[in-house]
C-alpha cells in the first residue's frame, strides 16, 4: 500500500477493475449466446441454431448494443470495449444485413425485379420512344432536304462508300458478302461502341429534368435517320433495316430504356408533387438505377449478337428474323411477363 494512503479509502484502479469485472459477470452470458448465433450464421449453419435463439436474436443485440453504450460511458478496459464493438458490428450485419446471395439476386432481378421496373417507367418510356423516331424523321429531312447534312450527322470515318450519290451495287456491296471485311466490321463496332456511351450519357443527364437526355435521343437516332435516307434511295431499305436490325433492335431498345430512365429522374425533380425534390429524386434513382443493371446485360447481348450473328447470316430474311425475335423477346419479357413479387426483389428475409 503507499505509504500515506488511508487504508479505508479504496485503490481507483482496485475499484475500477471490479467494476469491469461485475458489469461482465453480469452480462457475459448475453454476449456469449450473441456471439454463438452470429458464429453459426456466418458459418452458414443456421439451420443448427435453435429457434429459441432466432426468436431472440433482435433482442439480444439490442442488449449487447446497451452493453456496448454503458462500457464507452464507464470507460471500460479497452479489451471488452474491442470485443463489444467488434460483436456488435457482426450482429447488425445479421440482424439487419442483407440475407439474399448473388444468385438469389439475380434471380429476384430476372424473375420479375427488371421488367417490374421498366414497367414502372411506363410514361417516360413513352416520351422517349417519341422523340426518338422524331429523331429518325429530323435526321431523314434534313438530309433530303440539304444532302450536305449528311456529312455532319454521320461519322467521317465511315463516309467512303456509305456518301450520297453513292451506286446501288456499291452501298449493297457493304451489306452481303463481307463478313470478313474489316469496313462494315468497324461500323458495327462503332455503332455499338457509340450506343452504349448514348445510353450511359442519356441516363446520367437526366438530373437536368431530362433536358438533355432528349437532345441526344434526337442527335443518335438522326444518325439512323440519314443512314436510312441514304440506302432508301439506292432501294436497300429493307436491307439495310435487315442488317441493323440483328444488334441494332437490342442496343436501339437498351437506348430507349436509359432515355426513359433518365426522364423518370428528371421528370420527378421537375413535378415532385408533395414530395421534396431530393426524396423523389432518390425514389425515381432506385428504380431508375435497376432499370440501368439491365441495360449492362442487353449491351452484353447486343455485342454478342453483333460479333458472331451478324457475321454469319449473310441474307435479309434470316436477319430480320433474328431482329424481329429479339424484339419480341424483348417486348414480351418486359410488357407480358408480370409475376409477384419475388424474395429477392422484396428484401431480405427476417
Amino acid at each position: 500500500m503507499p505509504a500515506g494512503s488511508d487504508p479505508l479509502t479504496p485503490d481507483p484502479l482496485v475499484s475500477a477493475l471490479l467494476r469491469s469485472d461485475r458489469f461482465r459477470v453480469e452480462r457475459e452470458a448475453d454476449w456469449r449466446r450473441l456471439d454463438a448465433i452470429v458464429t453459426a450464421m456466418e458459418k452458414g449453419r443456421l439451420r443448427r441454431v435453435p429457434d429459441a435463439d432466432l426468436i431472440a436474436l433482435p433482442q439480444l443485440y439490442r442488449t449487447v448494443a446497451s452493453s456496448l453504450s454503458i462500457a464507452r460511458a464507464i470507460s471500460l478496459d479497452a479489451a471488452t470495449l474491442g470485443y463489444l464493438e467488434a460483436l456488435v458490428q457482426r450482429a447488425w450485419f445479421v440482424v439487419y444485413g442483407p440475407r439474399s446471395s448473388l444468385g438469389d439476386w439475380l434471380r429476384g432481378f430476372l424473375g420479375g425485379g427488371w421488367s417490374r421496373s421498366v414497367r414502372g417507367l411506363g410514361l417516360d418510356l413513352a416520351i422517349a420512344f417519341a422523340v426518338m423516331c422524331a429523331g429518325v424523321l429530323v435526321g431523314w429531312l434534313l438530309v433530303a432536304h440539304d444532302p450536305d447534312w449528311y456529312q455532319a450527322l454521320v461519322p467521317g470515318q465511315f463516309a467512303d462508300t456509305r456518301v450520297p450519290g453513292a451506286s446501288r451495287e456499291a452501298l449493297r456491296a457493304t451489306l452481303f458478302g463481307n463478313s470478313q471485311q474489316d469496313g462494315m466490321g468497324a461500323f458495327a463496332a462503332y455503332l455499338f461502341s457509340n450506343n452504349a456511351g448514348v445510353s450511359i450519357l442519356a441516363f446520367a443527364l437526366g438530373f437536368a429534368f431530362g433536358v438533355p437526355t432528349l437532345l441526344l435521343l434526337v442527335q443518335n437516332t438522326a444518325i439512323l435517320g440519314a443512314m436510312l435516307w441514304l440506302y432508301h434511295g439506292a432501294g436497300l431499305t429493307l436491307d439495310f433495316a435487315a442488317w441493323i436490325s440483328v444488334h441494332g433492335t437490342t442496343e436501339l431498345f437498351a437506348i430507349l430504356l436509359s432515355g426513359g430512365a433518365g426522364l423518370h429522374i428528371g421528370r420527378a425533380m421537375a413535378f415532385p408533387g408533395e414530395r421534396s425534390v431530393l426524396a423523389a429524386a432518390s425514389e425515381a434513382g432506385r428504380r431508375a438505377a435497376q432499370v440501368m443493371a439491365g441495360v449492362v446485360i442487353m449491351l452484353v447481348v447486343a455485342a454478342i449478337l453483333e460479333g458472331f450473328a451478324r457475321q454469319l447470316v449473310d441474307n435479309t430474311p434470316g436477319r430480320l428474323a433474328i431482329g424481329g425475335f429479339m424484339l419480341a423477346l424483348w417486348c414480351a419479357y418486359f410488357f407480358a411477363f408480370a409475376p409477384g413479387r419475388s424474395p429477392g426483389h422484396a428484401g431480405s428475409r427476417r
